[in-house]
């Protein structure tokens, strides 16, 4: 059972991040997140079960597109053609964050909760996530959450999120 966010959130995601930190725990691997739009979100989650916590090796909060180039080693001008808000830059947030950590399976989330603001013109609820893992295939998985608030959307992108975590470590 998650500590601190167990009371704000759904009970399929508490049992969802059980599960991803046990298979981690079983098959001794180290995960590692490189987010966005979740602001650390995700990374907060796998580090609030106690005793199973130190699968997590680290997390990278890379909300501005400078952020993303810094600590995740990915190209401007990619991330200027691509969108940060992409499959292309999905998946290179994914392996930078392996290549930049020692996890053995790195996720990523970017995209636009919303609503939209400041310069920001992309559809509200389109997210895209990557996932990698060390010696192994890369994977995307975009979805169109819709207007369903920024919390909203955030909670749908931590759904995803464990669910491809689930994926990768059942590999």
């Amino acid at each position: 059972m998650t500590e601190t966010l167990d009371p704000v959130l759904p009970a399929d995601i508490t049992q969802a991040v059980e599960r991803v930190l046990d298979a981690a725990c079983d098959r001794d691997l180290m995960l590692a997140t490189a987010e966005s739009c979740t602001g650390g979100l995700l990374a907060a989650l796998l580090t609030d079960v106690p005793g199973r916590s130190h699968v997590f090796e680290r997390g990278f909060v890379v909300y501005a597109k400078q952020a993303k180039c810094d600590l995740l080693a990915i190209e401007r001008k990619r991330v200027d053609s691509c969108g940060a808000v992409s499959r292309e830059i999905a998946l290179d947030m994914a392996t930078g964050a392996l290549a930049a950590s020692k996890a053995d399976i790195a996720l990523s989330i970017t995209g636009y909760a919303g609503p939209p603001g400041r310069g920001e013109d992309g559809e509200e609820g389109l997210v895209h996530f990557g996932c990698a893992r060390k010696n192994g295939d890369a994977f995307h998985r975009e979805e169109r959450f819709g207007e369903i608030g920024r919390d909203g959307v955030r909670i749908a992108c931590l759904r995803t999120a464990l669910d491809m975590l689930e994926e990768a470590l059942s590999q």
